[in-house]
């Protein structure tokens, strides 16, 4: 048996676009193979996740004329494998179906709907009860669908009902370290029910999620035997004797493994590349202040995009060092983006100066620093409506925690891929990116973190050092310890309160930020939904 795991990149929405890739990568499949099993991701009609697109009238003709298609263009010899949501009678389930001789044969209904984390299927599907095994050439194949694999009864069911082969399809989102306790789980359930296991995974960017494929094929022994690159389209044969014999494949070619920082900057990069394209952005603009989160924005934005769709603005003000101005048209230059030069002085003198009635009387304070954010903000807002260019914001997930950030200023925007990446990470990151070729200046990443919008202004001013910071962060927003599990990590109790008050009181401005890539296992947004009005103990 000649198995194709169609590792692709769909479009929510685009029924027409997906079964489009389908039909075409099934019947280049048919050339190559006399009778081949070609195997798509979760809900690939659909696009994964589609979330309340599932409750809308149209849904239902859609997914049945893209079915029509299917059995009407597939090639009649292969045996075509694909995910999409159907309504069967008053309930609608997330299915597999498979394809064959112009027939929708079979279809598999999902048994495991997950509802944590990312996850609410429950909102949507009903789930299914029975397992799914039917014959291909000989061999018993059974069906599972994502989450079906991540729990024993499944595949436990499907090995009883006679599989000798599980087909697993999957919508798996990446967070740090995904990929091995994917493998590592895959091969405990082919050792447990002495089952071989085909696990076909989406790749590409929704929204602030990122699907970085990596499918693979393993033997009844926990073998792994192929496996696909992960971050990129791939369509890769596996090859299933059959027989007693078929308890494992025959070797085929293994992608090269990626190590934690080369998979996390490339989740950075696909997702970036993802939402500007598929949302139709022609370019993007950022302001490029020479300090290190806008510095790794920039990277990440020409390495997804090309130079020639980024823009990188430098708007100094009084408090801006000659280094900052300097190291930011270095980085531009180097990179090959177009740099411009804006001051925000006359914008702000003339805020404050509508202002001085109100103002008259009260002494500065942290005002007049967000004001200077703000004129920047309405800059590359001005730019972006003429332009139709995305502003890019470059909070990182510390500043966004603890709101080190201002709405309206360095806020304003519609994407912020570094949303999720902690401070500490960013300084990885940054020397990650330059040992693959000339990018930072180094003196960014040397210099003491500053928003420069005080004389002689350090983040720690106001924060704790950011190795400090982060990980009470990991340790309250990841891991859901209190204040006082984490001071008995060692902790400094001062620290930690300051903190995990931070985080609790600025929820309503994260409620108000743009969307960012996810890459670890609790990032803000669709992982974390706390109210922003609460009467809860801080630190709890």
């Amino acid at each position: 048996m000649h198995i194709l795991m169609a590792q692709i990149n769909t479009h929510v929405g685009d029924f027409v676009g997906n079964t489009n890739q389908v039909i075409q990568i099934a019947n280049q499949a048919s050339l190559s193979q006399e009778s081949p099993v070609v195997v798509f991701p979760e809900l690939t009609l659909s696009g994964y996740p589609p979330e309340d697109l599932l409750l809308r009238p149209a849904l239902c003709k859609r997914v049945n004329d893209s079915i029509d298609r299917l059995c009407r263009e597939l090639p009649s010899n292969a045996w075509v494998i694909v995910g999409y949501p159907i309504r069967r009678g008053d309930i609608l389930y997330n299915c597999a179906g498979v394809f064959h001789e112009g027939e929708l044969k079979v279809e598999y209904h999902k048994n495991e709907l997950p509802n944590y984390q990312v996850f609410d299927e429950k909102r949507y599907f009903a789930a299914g009860s029975r397992p799914c095994v039917f014959d291909i050439q000989g061999t018993k194949v059974g069906l599972s669908i994502c989450e079906d694999i991540w729990v024993p009864g499944p595949s436990a069911a499907a090995a009883s009902a006679g599989a000798e082969l599980l087909i697993n399809l999957n919508a798996s989102p990446f967070h740090r370290g995904k990929q091995q306790e994917r493998m590592d789980l895959v091969a405990k359930r082919c050792c447990d029910n002495q089952v071989a296991v085909v696990y076909v995974n989406q790749v590409g960017g929704q929204d602030e999620l990122v699907f970085d494929g990596g499918s693979f094929a393993m033997g009844s022994n926990g073998s792994l035997a192929a496996q696909s690159a992960r971050f990129e389209s791939a369509a890769d044969w596996c090859e299933f004797p059959g027989g007693e014999a078929g308890r494992g494949f025959r070797q085929s070619a293994l992608a090269e493994p990626l190590d934690e920082l080369a998979a996390i900057w490339q989740a950075l990069v696909l997702g970036m590349r993802d939402y500007v394209n598929k949302n139709g952005f022609p370019s993007v603009v950022l302001g490029l202040s020479g300090g290190v989160d806008s510095a790794l924005t920039l990277a990440v934005a020409v390495d997804a995009l090309g130079a020639e769709r980024v823009e990188a603005v430098m708007m100094p003000f009084r408090y801006t060092s000659d280094i900052s101005i300097a190291d930011a048209a270095e980085q531009s230059a180097t990179l090959g983006v177009r740099h411009s030069v804006i001051s925000i002085e006359p914008i702000y003198e003339s805020f404050l100066a509508a202002l001085s009635d109100e103002f008259a009387g009260l002494s500065a304070d942290t005002t007049e620093e967000n004001l200077q954010a703000r004129c920047r903000g309405v800059l590359l807002m001005s730019i972006s409506n003429k332009k139709r260019s995305l502003v890019l914001t470059t909070g990182n997930k510390s500043e966004l925690a603890v709101g080190y950030s201002t709405l309206y200023g360095d806020m304003a925007g519609g994407f912020d891929v570094l949303k999720d990446v902690p401070k500490t990470l960013v300084y990885e990151l940054c020397r990650y990116r330059n040992s693959l070729g000339p990018c930072i200046p180094d003196r960014v990443i040397e210099r003491p973190p500053s928003a420069e919008l005080a004389p002689d202004q350090k983040d720690e001013d106001r924060l704790p050092p950011y190795d400090v910071l982060d990980r009470i962060l990991e340790l309250y927003v990841e891991q859901d310890f209190s204040a006082e599990a984490i001071i008995a990590e060692g902790i400094a109790r001062e620290d930690v309160e300051r903190a995990v008050r931070l985080v609790d009181i600025n929820e309503y401005k994260r409620r108000q930020a743009p969307i960012g890539v996810r890459i670890t296992q609790r990032g803000f947004g669709r992982d974390r939904r706390y109210p922003i009005t609460s009467a809860w103990r801080i630190g709890d």
